[in-house]
């Protein structure tokens, strides 16, 4: 097995490192909450699979009390549920989803990472849900379409990162020829989605500041699949797949599973060659998922899942104001325990992989662009790509549809602007200059702060509009995302 080290992760950015995090919180957070337990069957609230090529279900998007780790919380859920219920399907499948928006405020819904129709009630961000309204999403998941780890999450502009942060997030499973593999289909399975959370003493979501709004808000409270650090059972000798999503609008989560082995497979909705030994760190944007292997072959005893800190540009800023807002912005400067893997009953030994899934090199390209991201002021809007906030009725970026395309995205700012594409993944070539290290498939790249990432995309299968964006919801609702239109193919 190929194996990566700190040091490389950390240039190569998967996705960055260092020193004190920002968050804005209480701080009388108590650990230490009963274990919740979870196997390959029951690792969320619900699992709705897809049923003789039809996955069809409703969902409902409404506050509601739901307990979240040790503590009750007035949150916004789907199905009543946070995270919202985990949905599955196979390349093929139709999936039908009859949305209710039971809201104070207009929602939608997207599909991050899937390679559906941007337009009609597919994947159509452009589609708005008023409170009380109702929208029937309705696609085809192609055959050809990757296996892997996705989500879906309210996309109305203005609102994403109030509704995200208010708890509205769901993973999505497509099944597909990674989950062929034999080591792979023998493996239990783990769904873990990560998610932070700021309360007042009543349980409900507090107001960000305007200062932690340009930031990105943040909170303390940090939860996986709702609960406070939940226990992964892992057979002995058996193998482990856990599939992380960071489904926090702006936290960026540096992990690491203290003295035990774990390989990476999987980038968001991409398979690596082969899979790849994790030294130290794995780092997560907005957006990102992991889809990793743990092999059962340490001592049977108890392992933790650790967040690190992380500081993507802001300590500098909070010092610089001083006072109240760095105190209270900086007490996330320790390793946290966030989940824990123990070892449970002997099983028949499931090695790794040798081989996964291959990633085609795209072709030579047919035009370059740049896009530079920046803080200023357009009309209103305070985050801008290309000196541009965010308009509705402008299309940004005309392409053909059939095309490559390189891309490279400057980051002028000084702090951390994960960048994500709809409808189309892309590869990435390098970070400032250095190769990235893995041929894969992937939808969300962070770029660092005075960095600069080179992307391959390929715009296939779907014309209409879409939207590329920084996955910082709070910067992406004020103003760091532009309209792309995939127009047909010329005669």
């Amino acid at each position: 097995m190929t194996a990566i080290n700190r040091r490389q992760f950390l240039t190569w950015g998967l996705v960055g490192t260092t020193a004190a995090l920002s968050t804005r919180c209480a701080q009388n957070l108590t650990f230490g909450s009963p274990l919740t337990i979870f196997s390959s069957t029951d690792t969320l609230p619900t699992h709705q699979r897809s049923q003789s090529g039809l996955l069809e279900l409703a969902l409902q998007a409404r506050q509601q009390q739901v307990p979240l780790g040790n503590q009750t919380a007035t949150l916004l859920t789907y199905n009543g549920q946070v995270p919202g219920p985990t949905l599955e399907a196979k390349t093929g499948d139709t999936v039908r989803i009859n949305f209710e928006n039971q809201l104070a405020q207009t929602s939608n819904l997207h599909f991050h990472g899937l390679h559906i129709p941007p337009t009609g009630n597919a994947d159509n961000v452009f589609l708005a849900v008023p409170p009380g309204a109702t929208q029937r999403y309705e696609f085809v998941v192609p055959e050809q379409h990757p296996g892997g780890l996705f989500w879906y999450h309210p996309h109305h502009h203005g609102v994403v990162a109030e509704q995200v942060f208010g708890g509205l997030a769901g993973p999505l499973v497509i099944r597909g020829q990674v989950d062929e593999i034999p080591e792979v289909q023998a493996a239990e399975e783990a769904i873990l989605v990560l998610q932070d959370f700021d309360l007042n003493r009543r349980g409900q979501p507090r107001e960000p500041m305007p200062m932690f709004r340009r930031w990105g808000r943040q909170g303390n409270l940090m939860t996986v699949n709702g609960a406070l650090i939940p226990t992964l059972t892992i057979p002995q000798s058996g193998l482990l797949r856990v599939r992380l999503l960071n489904a926090s609008p702006s936290r960026i989560y540096r992990l690491r599973l203290d003295n035990h082995p774990w390989h990476l497979m999987g980038l968001d909705g991409g398979t690596l060659d082969e899979p790849v030994e994790i030294e130290e760190d794995l780092i997560l944007a907005p957006g990102e998922r992991a889809d990793i292997l743990v092999p059962g072959t340490r001592e049977p005893n108890r392992y933790s899942l650790l967040s690190l800190p992380y500081d993507r540009g802001i300590t500098d800023m909070m010092r610089g104001m001083g006072g109240r807002h760095h105190r209270r912005a900086s007490i996330d400067n320790a390793p946290r325990e966030i989940a824990r893997l123990q070892y449970g009953e002997t099983t028949t030994a499931v090695p790794l992989p040798k081989l996964l899934i291959p990633t085609t090199s795209l072709p030579e390209p047919t035009r370059r662009r740049e896009f530079v991201l920046d803080h200023g002021i357009d009309h209103g809007h305070s985050f801008l790509i290309n000196g541009r906030g965010f308009d509705h009725n402008r299309v940004d970026t005309p392409v053909q549809l059939g095309t490559v395309e390189d891309w490279r995205i400057i980051n002028k700012a000084g702090m951390d602007h994960p960048f994500h594409v709809h409808t189309n993944a892309f590869q990435v070539l390098n970070r400032n200059g250095q190769p990235f290290p893995f041929q894969v498939w992937k939808d969300v790249v962070n770029v660092k702060a005075y960095e600069s990432v080179d992307l391959r995309i390929v715009f296939t299968d779907f014309p209409g509009k879409t939207v590329y964006h920084c996955h910082i919801l709070d910067h992406e609702d004020q103003g760091m995302m532009g309209i792309l239109e995939i127009q047909p193919a010329s005669v």
